[in-house]
């Protein structure tokens, strides 16, 4: 693609902004929930206000790398800042929580568009020999974001109000904007080709369907009622139906082409399952700190940062060294440091010192940073300039598929580890299942002793061995690692030219 008019600085600008605000705003919300609802109300809507937002943004992100790859990127990125604004705004107004939901949802559109969208544009406008630094830095951004998300709200709840979580992203999105409008000019040559409406239909049905299946059940629904073997069961013909449209579409909204390339199927199952991992530490650790050893929201928020730090700097790090190496060792190594990390989260308990606790989040950040950089750049690798779009949008669906899936997966395990190792006369009183009393330091001081210590070490065994079955993802990531080609970054020019 011509990179003429384009100036590379401003529009590498944007597009770290638009990936700062779309990956900030998957995580931002958690920590201001109890605010949020003490003012509009709704418990019972509590999953939907985080689920809208997930569905949305999931479901249309295979759609909007596929336009984009037919008729250009800058429209489709501008369209998702302008409608990630607009949900924004209205989320800041909202009365109600079924608004809410409603205005969340939009959002989750805008930002389907933003972060494969962004990725991409990196491929088409940054040199080959650029590439690995530049995919490092905006990994580091999205690892950066993510976890910041949780801090972030807390802070802004706390000292402002919950509303400007989501007011932050005006001023935000306004210069993204300019700057994707004014300094990035791409190539008008795009590939026509025919939309694949019938299949994005069911794409967007099956992601819907099973990623409300996974949120409400265990929780609103039980796993068993018909209310949720319904949707398991319409997300599975939806599916079914999806695979048969594409196998006949003259050209699919996703074309399974793109899996026959060994780098490229690896690289987005790794990423898959590499997302399960990620999500356990970041929802597990600050849970750790306010359930078994009595911090507050604040303080498991900070015990991110070392995390957040050290993710970071991988990101970076491994961007930086796929020029040199091949993504498989890269990720080798990397994945043998987070089995590491994992492990020694395993160990944690009740006694463990804050020190130790932080010294292991440093350990998995290092672990799990290089994955935010290296497979988006190894599944972009051998990629067709028509077909990157679609691509990169494939491989962030399934990452978060997997990251979803990581959620409600362990969030279970945790769950029935708690409950059953509970003693009978401590369920169902304030400090038994009803856990909301050991996250509150108000309502944990007038715990007895004795059933507090008690409910700790099962809240940290609980804890514990949810990382240790984390193993499992870990080691079937590794799996599609050693699956990976030996390529490196540089490698990717000849495929231009060929």
């Amino acid at each position: 693609m011509s990179k003429r008019g384009t100036r590379l600085a401003p529009v590498m600008a944007a597009l770290i902004l638009g990936i700062f605000m779309a990956a900030l705003d998957s995580t931002i919300v958690a920590t201001s929930m109890g605010s949020i609802i003490g003012d509009l109300g709704g418990m019972e809507k509590y999953v939907w206000v985080t689920s809208a937002y997930l569905v949305t943004e999931m479901a249309g992100m295979p759609i909007f790398g596929k336009l984009s790859d037919m008729y250009g990127r800058k429209r489709f990125f501008v369209f998702g800042i302008l409608l990630f604004l607009v949900g924004s705004i209205l989320c800041g107004t909202a009365q109600t929580m079924i608004q809410l939901c409603i205005f969340r949802a939009i959002q989750g559109i805008g930002g389907s568009a933003l972060m494969p969208i962004a990725f991409t544009i990196i491929w088409d406008v940054v040199p080959v020999e650029k590439r690995g630094k530049m995919s490092g830095m905006f990994g580091a951004i999205f690892g950066l974001s993510s976890i910041a998300g949780p801090l972030l709200g807390s802070f802004i709840t706390d000292h402002f109000h919950w509303r400007w979580i989501f007011y932050i992203n005006i001023p935000i999105g306004i210069i993204t904007l300019g700057l994707i409008l004014f300094f990035y000019n791409e190539s008008k040559m795009h590939t026509r080709q025919i939309i694949d409406w019938a299949g994005a239909i069911f794409l967007v049905s099956f992601s819907v369907a099973l990623m409300f299946g996974l949120e409400l059940g265990g929780d609103t629904y039980s796993w068993s009622s018909w209310q949720i073997i319904s949707l398991f069961c319409l997300s599975a013909i939806c599916f079914v139906i999806f695979l048969l449209i594409e196998k006949t579409a003259k050209d699919p909204i996703l074309p399974f082409s793109l899996f026959k390339e060994r780098l490229y199927t690896s690289s987005v199952l790794t990423g898959m399952f590499y997302g399960a991992v990620f999500m356990v530490s970041t929802i597990y650790i600050p849970l750790y700190i306010q359930g078994v050893t009595g911090g507050t929201a604040t303080n498991s928020g900070l015990l991110l940062l070392p995390m957040m730090v050290t993710s970071s700097i991988a990101a970076a790090l491994g961007g930086a060294l796929a020029n040199k190496f091949s993504y498989k060792s890269i990720m080798i190594t990397a994945s043998i440091v987070t089995a590491i990390g994992t492990i020694l989260l395993g160990t944690l308990d009740v006694s463990t010192p804050r020190w130790t606790v932080t010294l292991y989040m440093m350990v998995i950040g290092l672990g799990v940073g290089p994955s935010f950089s290296v497979l988006g750049m190894s599944a972009l690798q051998k990629a067709l300039p028509q077909q990157r779009g679609i691509a990169s949008s494939a491989s962030n669906f399934l990452k978060s598929l997997g990251m979803t899936l990581g959620i409600t997966v362990f969030g279970v395990i945790q769950k029935n580890h708690f409950s059953a190792g509970l003693p009978e006369s401590f369920k169902g009183n304030a400090g038994g299942e009803d856990s909301r009393a050991l996250l509150s330091p108000e309502l944990r001081a007038h715990i007895p002793a004795n059933i507090l210590k008690e409910i700790t070490e099962v809240l940290s065994s609980s804890i514990t061995t949810t990382f240790m079955w984390t193993l499992i993802p870990l080691v079937i990531a590794i799996v599609f690692i050693l699956l990976m080609t030996k390529e490196k970054a540089t490698d990717s020019q000849m495929y231009q030219e060929s």
